[in-house]
This record gives structure tokens, C-alpha cells and sequence, in this order.
């Protein structure tokens, strides 16, 4: 096998390890910051619903209260309430983005669509078990592909809420005339009754990151085959043809031909330096040819 041959070999599979390693790293790399990067479109997402959450109990609830037939009880407007405002509100989102989605779901909801699902159940159980736990991060697959979910536990702190969702009989009337009177009742001071639910789609951020990944790995294979082409080069001008012109000479001075023009030397590289023994050698034969004949 000849040398260039092996060197080639070599080469190839330091840059084939070298491609595969970072393309390794650099996809998760990619994926992490895609993922981080949907996590942050969640976030923004969870704090818009306490944003709206918030906007409806100082603004909009002390306006329909001042109502006079709200006063008398005979009205209940589901608009005072900030979770039915905040989904109404993603709902709205949701014309333009239906990939995304919020939810405060509970356990025993007053409006049946907030009712939890076997897995938003299982959100719940995990904030009930570990009330120390503020939030729940995670993926999982949807009809429309992957997204990732963030989940924040609904603790009832205001003692105020137990009045529309303590004792049935102690409920608004206009509410029960709604939504009945088997749901959304029993609830308890400081009790996990649910968890307010954001999800985002990754498929987006995936796609981008693959992309990205794509490209880039095009431009490094690009990069890695010139840079063997020039290496060839390279090794074909500075060592493979200097090496062939001294096996030549050395060949032909092995078989007498002391006529051989000396080797070329340039610089004091190791081929130069070795080009220098083999002229030394050279002179060396036609001082000894001398003596001989002499």
C-alpha cells in the first residue's frame, strides 16, 4: 500500500471522528437550546394568564358587581371568575396559534371543560403529594406532534374563593343556576384542587434546529473535504515527490551510476536534511571510486 494511501486512510478517519463528534454535540446543543427556547414561549405564555388572572379581579369584577341584579344574586357573569377570563382569553390565541394551549384544570371543576385528564390528573396527584413543588416541566406527544407542557399548581390561599366553592348552599344562586350543584364544591382552605396548565409545541422549534444542524453539517463536510484535498497536495509537494526523487536516486546509485546529479535541498527540514545524506553518501562513493582507481 502506498504511503499516500495510508495517509489518506488516516486522515479520513481522524476527520470522520472528528465530523461525527461534532455533529453529535452540536445536534444536542441545537435541541437543547430549541427546547430552552420553546420553555421561554411557555413561561411568557403562564405569565400572560396571570397577567389576565389578575386584570380581571382588580378591574373587571369590581365593575359587574357593582351590577344591581349581580348584587340581588340573580346574575352570575362567569367573566368575574380569572381562570374562566384567562382560558377565554388563550382561547382567543388559539384562532391564530391552535397548537397552543392553556388550561386550569381541576380535580372537581365548577365549569365541566376545566375537568382534568387521566395525565393532567396525574399532575395534580404529583403537586398533592409534594406540595413543596412549584412547577412541572415536561413533553409529551400530541396528535400534532411533540410539545412540552409547564404546569404550576391551583392552592387555595384566599379564604374568599370557599364562598362560591365552599358549601353549595352558601354559592351564589345565579352560579348554581349555571353550572349546578354537584361541581366545584367541597373545596378546602390551602387545598391542591388543580394545576394551571400551558403547552407549547416543539415541532417548530425541532424543525429550525434540524435545519440549522443540516446546514451547518453540510458547511463542516464541505470544510473537511478541502481541507483533505489540500492536505494531499500538501503531502504530495513536500514529502511523496521529494521521497520518490531520492528512491530514484538512491536506486540508481545503488546499481553504479555515479553520474547522478546531486539532490536538490532546500531548507533544513528532515527531507532536506536527509536529501543532504544521500548527496554526502553520493560524494563519498566517487572519492572512494577514486582511491580505488588510483
Amino acid at each position: 500500500m502506498k504511503l499516500l494511501v495510508k495517509l489518506n486512510i488516516i486522515l479520513v478517519l481522524v476527520l470522520a471522528s472528528a465530523l461525527a463528534l461534532t455533529g453529535y454535540f452540536s445536534y444536542q446543543m441545537l435541541l437543547k437550546n430549541a427546547r430552552e427556547e420553546v420553555l421561554q414561549n411557555a413561561q411568557v405564555m403562564m405569565q400572560a394568564a396571570y397577567a389576565m388572572r389578575n386584570y380581571t379581579i382588580e378591574q373587571v369584577r369590581p365593575l359587574l358587581k357593582k351590577l344591581p341584579r349581580v348584587k340581588q344574586g340573580k346574575e352570575f357573569h362567569p367573566q368575574t371568575v380569572p381562570a374562566y377570563a384567562a382560558t377565554e382569553a388563550f382561547n382567543n390565541l388559539r384562532k391564530t396559534f391552535p397548537d397552543y394551549s392553556y388550561k386550569e384544570a381541576a380535580l372537581n371543576p365548577t365549569n365541566p371543560r376545566n375537568r382534568a385528564t387521566d395525565w393532567e390528573t396525574d399532575l395534580i396527584t404529583e403537586f398533592r403529594d409534594h406540595p413543596d413543588k412549584k412547577m412541572i416541566i415536561g413533553d409529551r406527544e400530541t396528535p400534532t406532534g411533540r410539545s412540552l407542557f409547564l404546569s404550576k399548581p391551583i392552592k387555595i390561599s384566599n379564604s374568599a374563593c370557599l364562598s362560591c366553592h365552599g358549601k353549595p348552599k352558601k354559592s351564589p344562586r345565579a352560579m348554581r343556576k349555571i353550572y349546578g350543584e354537584n361541581n366545584g364544591f367541597g373545596w378546602k382552605q390551602d387545598e391542591i384542587i388543580g394545576a394551571q396548565l400551558v403547552t407549547v409545541p416543539m415541532s417548530t422549534a425541532l424543525k429550525k434546529a434540524h435545519k440549522t444542524w443540516i446546514t451547518f453539517m453540510t458547511a463542516l463536510v464541505s470544510i473537511f473535504f478541502l481541507i483533505l484535498i489540500l492536505l494531499n497536495l500538501l503531502i504530495n509537494a513536500l514529502v511523496i515527490r521529494p521521497v520518490k526523487k531520492m528512491s530514484q536516486f538512491a536506486n540508481n546509485v545503488s546499481k553504479g551510476n555515479l553520474d547522478e546529479e546531486e539532490l536538490p535541498v532546500h531548507g533544513r527540514d528532515e527531507i532536506s536534511t536527509l536529501a543532504n545524506s544521500f548527496n554526502r553518501m553520493l560524494r563519498s562513493m566517487k572519492e572512494a571510486m577514486k582511491l580505488l582507481d588510483g
